[in-house]
Protein backbone atom coordinates (compact mmCIF):
# COMPACT_ATOMS: atom_id res chain seq x y z
CA UNK A 1 0.00 0.00 0.00
CA UNK A 2 2.68 2.20 0.73
CA UNK A 3 4.66 1.73 -2.69
CA UNK A 4 1.18 2.20 -4.58
CA UNK A 5 1.07 5.62 -2.62
CA UNK A 6 4.43 6.56 -3.81
CA UNK A 7 3.87 5.62 -6.87
CA UNK A 8 0.19 7.57 -6.88
CA UNK A 9 2.17 11.26 -5.80
CA UNK A 10 5.23 10.64 -8.14
CA UNK A 11 3.00 10.71 -10.96
CA UNK A 12 0.86 13.53 -9.56
CA UNK A 13 4.69 15.38 -8.87
CA UNK A 14 5.47 14.46 -12.74
CA UNK A 15 2.30 15.85 -14.35
CA UNK A 16 3.09 18.84 -12.21
CA UNK A 17 6.24 19.67 -13.42
CA UNK A 18 5.03 18.89 -16.86
CA UNK A 19 2.82 21.83 -15.96
CA UNK A 20 5.41 24.31 -14.64
CA UNK A 21 7.16 23.72 -17.88
CA UNK A 22 4.15 24.28 -20.81
CA UNK A 23 5.16 27.82 -22.29
CA UNK A 24 3.90 30.60 -20.69
CA UNK A 25 2.89 31.99 -24.54
CA UNK A 26 1.03 29.26 -26.56
CA UNK A 27 -1.37 30.82 -29.46
CA UNK A 28 -4.57 28.71 -29.27
CA UNK A 29 -5.48 30.50 -32.76
CA UNK A 30 -4.50 27.99 -35.16
CA UNK A 31 -5.00 31.08 -37.95
CA UNK A 32 -2.60 33.24 -35.23
CA UNK A 33 -0.10 30.15 -35.80
CA UNK A 34 -0.68 29.37 -39.68
CA UNK A 35 -0.01 33.42 -40.22
CA UNK A 36 2.77 33.99 -38.20
CA UNK A 37 4.62 31.01 -39.30
CA UNK A 38 3.68 31.71 -43.04
CA UNK A 39 5.23 35.20 -42.52
CA UNK A 40 8.35 34.40 -41.07
CA UNK A 41 8.96 31.67 -43.51
CA UNK A 42 8.70 34.35 -46.36
CA UNK A 43 10.57 36.72 -44.31
CA UNK A 44 13.51 34.35 -44.12
CA UNK A 45 13.48 33.48 -47.66
CA UNK A 46 12.95 36.76 -49.22
CA UNK A 47 15.97 38.29 -46.55
CA UNK A 48 18.70 35.59 -47.61
CA UNK A 49 17.46 35.36 -51.30
CA UNK A 50 17.64 39.29 -51.91
CA UNK A 51 20.83 39.14 -49.70
CA UNK A 52 22.78 36.52 -52.44
CA UNK A 53 21.43 39.18 -55.27
CA UNK A 54 22.78 42.25 -53.00
CA UNK A 55 26.31 40.37 -52.54
CA UNK A 56 26.93 40.02 -56.30
CA UNK A 57 25.74 43.17 -57.36
CA UNK A 58 28.10 44.90 -54.99
CA UNK A 59 30.73 43.08 -54.84
CA UNK A 60 30.84 43.52 -58.78
CA UNK A 61 31.33 39.54 -59.78
CA UNK A 62 34.05 39.55 -56.46
CA UNK A 63 31.68 37.98 -54.15
CA UNK A 64 30.04 35.77 -56.57
CA UNK A 65 28.12 35.54 -60.03
CA UNK A 66 24.94 34.87 -61.52
CA UNK A 67 24.68 31.31 -60.29
CA UNK A 68 24.98 32.02 -57.18
CA UNK A 69 22.06 34.17 -56.71
CA UNK A 70 20.57 30.83 -57.81
CA UNK A 71 21.95 28.83 -55.45
CA UNK A 72 21.34 31.44 -53.15
CA UNK A 73 17.72 31.76 -53.19
CA UNK A 74 16.90 27.92 -53.59
CA UNK A 75 18.50 27.45 -50.43
CA UNK A 76 16.66 30.33 -48.98
CA UNK A 77 13.30 28.94 -50.08
CA UNK A 78 14.85 25.53 -48.59
CA UNK A 79 15.46 27.36 -45.12
CA UNK A 80 11.84 28.87 -45.72
CA UNK A 81 10.32 25.42 -46.16
CA UNK A 82 11.97 24.82 -42.74
CA UNK A 83 10.79 27.59 -40.85
CA UNK A 84 6.99 26.78 -41.75
CA UNK A 85 6.34 24.11 -43.69
CA UNK A 86 4.86 22.08 -41.03
CA UNK A 87 2.61 24.70 -39.91
CA UNK A 88 1.11 26.79 -42.39
CA UNK A 89 2.80 24.69 -45.68
CA UNK A 90 5.20 27.48 -46.46
CA UNK A 91 4.05 28.73 -49.52
CA UNK A 92 5.98 31.44 -49.81
CA UNK A 93 4.34 32.59 -52.91
CA UNK A 94 0.82 34.32 -54.23
CA UNK A 95 0.69 32.22 -56.78
CA UNK A 96 0.86 29.12 -55.36
CA UNK A 97 -1.76 29.99 -52.57
CA UNK A 98 -4.29 30.29 -55.00
CA UNK A 99 -3.38 27.79 -56.89
CA UNK A 100 -3.96 25.82 -53.54
CA UNK A 101 -6.99 27.16 -53.32
CA UNK A 102 -8.25 26.69 -56.92
CA UNK A 103 -7.48 22.67 -56.49
CA UNK A 104 -9.38 22.48 -52.89
CA UNK A 105 -6.06 22.31 -50.57
CA UNK A 106 -6.21 25.68 -48.85
CA UNK A 107 -10.07 27.21 -47.80
CA UNK A 108 -10.63 30.48 -49.86
CA UNK A 109 -10.82 32.25 -46.49
CA UNK A 110 -7.59 32.08 -45.62
CA UNK A 111 -6.10 32.98 -48.78
CA UNK A 112 -6.42 36.69 -47.77
CA UNK A 113 -4.14 35.96 -44.82
CA UNK A 114 -1.30 33.95 -46.88
CA UNK A 115 -1.19 37.30 -49.20
CA UNK A 116 -1.24 39.59 -46.39
CA UNK A 117 1.76 38.00 -44.44
CA UNK A 118 3.87 37.15 -47.59
CA UNK A 119 3.37 40.50 -48.62
CA UNK A 120 4.63 42.32 -45.53
CA UNK A 121 7.36 39.36 -45.13
CA UNK A 122 8.47 40.17 -48.25
CA UNK A 123 8.62 43.77 -48.02
CA UNK A 124 10.61 43.58 -44.58
CA UNK A 125 12.70 41.28 -45.98
CA UNK A 126 13.67 43.99 -48.55
CA UNK A 127 14.12 46.45 -46.08
CA UNK A 128 16.20 44.66 -43.90
CA UNK A 129 18.67 43.93 -46.61
CA UNK A 130 18.45 47.54 -47.81
CA UNK A 131 19.66 48.27 -44.58
CA UNK A 132 22.70 45.61 -43.83
CA UNK A 133 23.83 46.41 -47.69
CA UNK A 134 23.03 50.23 -47.52
CA UNK A 135 26.54 51.63 -47.47
CA UNK A 136 27.58 48.84 -49.83
CA UNK A 137 25.05 49.84 -52.27
CA UNK A 138 25.85 53.82 -51.85
CA UNK A 139 29.37 52.74 -52.81
CA UNK A 140 28.33 51.16 -55.92
CA UNK A 141 26.11 53.26 -57.75
CA UNK A 142 27.79 56.61 -56.09
CA UNK A 143 24.80 57.37 -54.20
CA UNK A 144 22.32 57.61 -56.91
CA UNK A 145 19.48 54.99 -56.85
CA UNK A 146 18.62 54.26 -60.71
CA UNK A 147 16.38 51.34 -61.87
CA UNK A 148 18.23 51.54 -64.97
CA UNK A 149 21.74 52.05 -66.53
CA UNK A 150 24.96 50.67 -65.39
CA UNK A 151 25.14 51.40 -62.03
CA UNK A 152 21.23 50.28 -61.34
CA UNK A 153 20.72 49.16 -58.13
CA UNK A 154 17.07 48.25 -58.03
CA UNK A 155 17.13 45.18 -59.58
CA UNK A 156 18.69 43.75 -56.69
CA UNK A 157 14.83 43.90 -55.22
CA UNK A 158 12.56 43.04 -57.76
CA UNK A 159 12.70 41.52 -61.48
CA UNK A 160 12.96 43.67 -64.21
CA UNK A 161 13.19 42.69 -68.14
CA UNK A 162 16.25 42.16 -70.31
CA UNK A 163 16.20 44.57 -72.73
CA UNK A 164 15.08 42.62 -75.80
CA UNK A 165 11.76 41.40 -74.35
CA UNK A 166 8.95 42.59 -75.02
CA UNK A 167 6.04 42.58 -72.72
CA UNK A 168 3.68 39.78 -74.66
CA UNK A 169 7.51 37.73 -74.51
CA UNK A 170 7.55 38.90 -70.16
CA UNK A 171 4.11 37.57 -69.62
CA UNK A 172 4.86 34.16 -71.64
CA UNK A 173 7.70 33.38 -70.05
CA UNK A 174 6.24 34.29 -66.43
CA UNK A 175 3.43 32.10 -66.96
CA UNK A 176 5.64 29.03 -68.27
CA UNK A 177 8.27 29.43 -65.85
CA UNK A 178 5.10 29.38 -62.91
CA UNK A 179 3.95 26.58 -64.72
CA UNK A 180 6.50 24.53 -64.30
CA UNK A 181 7.23 25.27 -61.09
CA UNK A 182 3.29 24.34 -59.80
CA UNK A 183 4.01 20.83 -61.64
CA UNK A 184 6.58 19.82 -60.22
CA UNK A 185 5.80 20.72 -56.81
CA UNK A 186 2.68 19.21 -57.44
CA UNK A 187 4.65 16.18 -59.05
CA UNK A 188 6.74 16.06 -55.55
CA UNK A 189 3.82 16.03 -53.14
CA UNK A 190 1.82 13.21 -54.94
CA UNK A 191 2.26 10.15 -52.86
CA UNK A 192 0.90 7.64 -55.43
CA UNK A 193 4.18 8.63 -57.96
CA UNK A 194 7.29 9.77 -57.20
CA UNK A 195 7.34 11.71 -54.56
CA UNK A 196 10.27 13.83 -52.78
CA UNK A 197 11.41 11.70 -50.14
CA UNK A 198 9.74 12.09 -46.53
CA UNK A 199 12.23 14.61 -44.94
CA UNK A 200 13.94 15.88 -47.92
CA UNK A 201 10.96 18.26 -49.23
CA UNK A 202 12.32 20.93 -48.27
CA UNK A 203 15.74 20.53 -50.69
CA UNK A 204 13.76 19.25 -53.56
CA UNK A 205 11.84 22.51 -53.62
CA UNK A 206 14.98 24.84 -53.27
CA UNK A 207 16.70 22.62 -56.43
CA UNK A 208 13.04 23.36 -58.32
CA UNK A 209 13.90 26.95 -57.62
CA UNK A 210 17.41 26.53 -58.50
CA UNK A 211 17.01 24.53 -61.94
CA UNK A 212 14.49 27.41 -62.80
CA UNK A 213 16.96 29.97 -62.41
CA UNK A 214 19.41 28.34 -64.27
CA UNK A 215 17.28 26.99 -67.43
CA UNK A 216 14.33 30.00 -67.14
CA UNK A 217 16.40 33.55 -65.87
CA UNK A 218 17.80 34.80 -68.11
CA UNK A 219 14.59 37.13 -69.82
CA UNK A 220 13.20 38.91 -66.77
CA UNK A 221 14.99 37.06 -63.58
CA UNK A 222 12.08 34.72 -62.92
CA UNK A 223 9.91 36.16 -60.43
CA UNK A 224 6.80 33.31 -61.15
CA UNK A 225 5.93 34.83 -57.61
CA UNK A 226 3.59 37.79 -57.44
CA UNK A 227 4.18 38.34 -53.57
CA UNK A 228 7.94 38.22 -53.75
CA UNK A 229 8.25 40.82 -56.44
CA UNK A 230 5.50 43.50 -55.69
CA UNK A 231 6.24 44.01 -52.21
CA UNK A 232 9.84 44.54 -52.44
CA UNK A 233 9.36 46.97 -55.76
CA UNK A 234 6.92 48.80 -53.32
CA UNK A 235 9.50 49.11 -50.93
CA UNK A 236 12.57 50.23 -53.45
CA UNK A 237 9.99 52.92 -54.30
CA UNK A 238 9.52 54.53 -51.47
CA UNK A 239 13.13 53.98 -50.04
CA UNK A 240 14.51 55.97 -52.56
CA UNK A 241 14.02 54.59 -56.69
CA UNK A 242 11.19 56.11 -57.16
CA UNK A 243 8.07 55.52 -59.51
CA UNK A 244 10.76 54.78 -62.26
CA UNK A 245 10.30 51.37 -60.40
CA UNK A 246 6.85 50.72 -62.16
CA UNK A 247 7.18 52.69 -65.37
CA UNK A 248 10.74 51.01 -66.51
CA UNK A 249 10.49 48.10 -68.87
CA UNK A 250 7.28 49.78 -70.39
CA UNK A 251 5.35 49.43 -67.19
CA UNK A 252 6.74 45.54 -66.85
CA UNK A 253 5.64 45.25 -62.91
CA UNK A 254 2.33 44.16 -63.54
CA UNK A 255 3.77 41.11 -65.84
CA UNK A 256 4.88 39.31 -62.41
CA UNK A 257 1.63 40.19 -60.81
CA UNK A 258 -0.44 39.06 -63.40
CA UNK A 259 1.05 36.57 -65.35
CA UNK A 260 1.92 34.18 -62.21
CA UNK A 261 -1.17 32.94 -60.91
CA UNK A 262 -2.07 32.35 -64.32
CA UNK A 263 0.70 30.20 -64.95
CA UNK A 264 0.62 28.56 -61.22
CA UNK A 265 -3.16 27.33 -61.86
CA UNK A 266 -2.30 26.01 -65.99
CA UNK A 267 0.67 23.71 -64.33
CA UNK A 268 -0.88 22.24 -61.57
CA UNK A 269 -4.18 21.71 -64.04
CA UNK A 270 -1.66 20.21 -66.41
CA UNK A 271 -0.26 17.70 -64.16
CA UNK A 272 -3.59 16.87 -62.58
CA UNK A 273 -5.14 16.20 -65.86
CA UNK A 274 -2.43 14.25 -67.42
CA UNK A 275 -0.64 12.56 -64.36
CA UNK A 276 -3.22 13.10 -60.61
CA UNK A 277 -6.46 11.68 -62.15
CA UNK A 278 -5.53 8.70 -63.76
CA UNK A 279 -3.41 6.63 -60.59
CA UNK A 280 -5.23 3.72 -60.08
CA UNK A 281 -7.00 2.65 -57.08
CA UNK A 282 -4.62 1.45 -53.77
CA UNK A 283 -5.16 -1.77 -51.60
CA UNK A 284 -8.60 -2.08 -53.66
CA UNK A 285 -10.09 1.00 -52.39
CA UNK A 286 -11.58 4.01 -54.35
CA UNK A 287 -9.28 6.58 -54.77
CA UNK A 288 -10.05 9.88 -52.66
CA UNK A 289 -8.51 12.55 -54.63
CA UNK A 290 -6.03 14.73 -52.46
CA UNK A 291 -6.20 12.41 -49.62
CA UNK A 292 -2.70 11.30 -49.90
CA UNK A 293 -1.18 14.50 -51.07
CA UNK A 294 1.37 15.96 -48.49
CA UNK A 295 4.06 18.69 -48.91
CA UNK A 296 4.17 21.17 -51.33
CA UNK A 297 0.18 21.52 -51.85
CA UNK A 298 -1.02 20.44 -48.81
CA UNK A 299 -1.55 23.12 -46.21
CA UNK A 300 -1.78 20.91 -43.01
CA UNK A 301 1.23 18.77 -44.00
CA UNK A 302 4.04 20.88 -45.64
CA UNK A 303 5.04 23.04 -47.65
CA UNK A 304 4.79 24.52 -51.18
CA UNK A 305 7.63 26.69 -52.54
CA UNK A 306 7.90 29.28 -54.68
CA UNK A 307 8.57 29.25 -54.37
CA UNK A 308 8.38 31.40 -54.49
CA UNK A 309 10.42 33.52 -55.58
CA UNK A 310 13.62 33.16 -57.24
CA UNK A 311 17.00 34.17 -58.39
CA UNK A 312 18.15 36.38 -61.99
CA UNK A 313 20.26 38.31 -63.94
CA UNK A 314 18.07 41.07 -64.54
CA UNK A 315 16.53 41.65 -61.49
CA UNK A 316 15.56 38.40 -59.27
CA UNK A 317 13.59 36.41 -57.65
Amino acid sequence: MKDLMQSVELGVSQRSQVEIKRPKVWLRSELSRVGLAEFLSTYVMMALGLGSVAQVVTGQGVFGQYLSINLGFGLAVAMGVHVGGNVSGAHMNGAVSLTMCVFGRLQWKRLPLYIFVQLLGSFLGAATIYAIYYEAIYDYCGGNLTVTGERATAGIFATYPAPYLSLIGGFFDQVFGTAMLLLCLMALSDQKNKPAARGAEPIAVGLLVVLIGISLGSNSGYAINPTRDIAPRIFTAIAGWGWDVFRSGNGWWWVPLVATPIGGVLGAGLYKVFVEMHHPPSSGQEMEPDEEESFPLKNKRNICSDVCVKPETNGNN
